[in-house]
């Protein structure tokens, strides 16, 4: 199963993919610095420019980058000529844009169709595909680390790995893994205080000092799978739920995660017991079950908090599925994705979900991977 997956729909007018990219450093050397890192953020952030691909979460660590990324159909139009001149402009300099806009002119003079698709064909095969982006960005931060510390050869390990992810529930918990990467490695207490990340950004601000871009690839992240686009004005709404998850996490890592979940379960009976039942004594769960009728089950309670624990219980340790799991998300969606991929897999294999272990237990009936993992594959990194 060593070739890609790509989701069912890749082809599709109207539904994007989203991809989760992990590339390392060869031989997982801690060479990336603060200059390296915002080096590479720099080009990140012009590849999406140019590409039409979208950034949703990101990290760059000191020896491996992360990447949650949205990649759009191309529009069933194509793009204009100013459309196009303008995302060239994102990556190259203004005389080769200039250059390339009189080159166009010139065959829309002459009335050579051809000759103007031609050169417009030069760079949109570039456009809204997963592998060119991840290709131009790896070789650009290569060039320009070599330069830098004047060395030559490969800075990455191997081609770049990618796992599709669902939007919702597996985007915003794949965003928010992404994000917590620099307080699992023990940099940083909060991942609010990593610059370098999605989240680090929308909350601190990036280099121009807005944090916009982040602001809005979270916001689809979180939102998406309600219709949310890449909208930052929805930010507050969505770091609110953001903000939850990872506080979880943190405080699962602390080991307090159940202390809290269980704070805040006590809370919903004890509002629900005084409103139906005032002789019920909140803090006595039996008496709050037998009354269930009234005043609703303990399920209502499992349903809005324990779903959030088991995240916080994934999101605080290394998954390995998270990176090698091929697709993650509903069993629906999984098994989307195997039909696609039917001639891949022998005749033995009835389905593609299967169901997680080890560190990712806690992930069950919530989220499927296409590939089951062995228990040494598990706690590999």
């Amino acid at each position: 199963m060593s070739k890609r997956f790509l989701a069912p729909h890749k082809d599709s007018r109207e539904k994007p993919v989203i991809y989760h990219c992990i590339s390392r450093v060869v031989d997982r050397r801690f060479v990336f610095g603060d200059l390296e890192r915002e080096q590479f953020r720099m080009i990140m952030r012009m590849m999406e420019n140019f590409s039409g691909c979208r950034v949703l979460s990101y990290c760059v660590m000191s020896n491996h980058v992360h990447l949650l990324l949205e990649v759009p159909p191309m529009p069933a139009e194509g793009i204009s000529d100013e459309e196009l001149l303008k995302r060239l402009g994102g990556l190259y300099s203004v005389g080769f844009v200039g250059e390339v806009a009189k080159q166009l002119k010139d065959a829309r003079k002459m009335g050579s169709e051809a000759f103007a698709e031609a050169i417009r064909s030069r760079f949109t095969y570039r456009m809204h595909d997963l592998s060119e982006f991840m290709r131009t960005l790896m070789q650009r931060m290569t060039r320009w680390f070599n330069r830098e510390h004047r060395r030559t050869g490969t800075l990455w390990e191997e081609r770049f790995k990618s796992v599709i992810v669902e939007s919702g529930d597996a985007s915003r918990m794949m965003a928010a893994y992404i994000d917590l990467n620099p307080v699992r490695a023990g940099m940083v207490a909060d991942p609010a205080e990593y610059r370098w990340s999605s989240y680090g950004e929308a909350v601190g601000g990036g280099a121009k000092g807005n944090g916009k871009k982040s602001r809005e690839g979270l916001v689809r992240a979180i939102m998406g799978h309600k219709g949310a686009g890449f909208d930052a004005e929805k930010w507050k709404e969505a770091a609110k739920v953001y903000r939850k998850m990872l506080g979880l996490a943190l405080e699962r890592k602390a080991c307090r995660a159940e202390e809290m979940v269980q704070t805040a379960k006590e809370k919903r009976h004890e509002a629900k017991v005084k409103k139906s039942l005032k002789k019920v004594e909140a803090e006595d769960l039996a008496a709050a079950k037998n009354v269930s009728a009234e005043v609703g089950s303990e399920n209502d309670v499992n349903d809005t908090v324990l779903p959030e624990l088991r995240m916080a219980e994934i999101l605080s340790c290394r998954v390995r599925y998270f990176t090698s799991g091929a697709v993650i998300g509903s069993k629906l969606f999984v098994n989307e994705v195997f039909t696609s991929a039917r001639e891949r897999f022998s005749s033995k294999r009835k389905d593609g979900a299967r169901a997680m272990k080890g560190d990712a237990k806690a992930a069950r009936g919530m989220l499927w991977s296409m590939r089951d993992l062995k228990v040494w594959e598990i706690g590999k990194w």
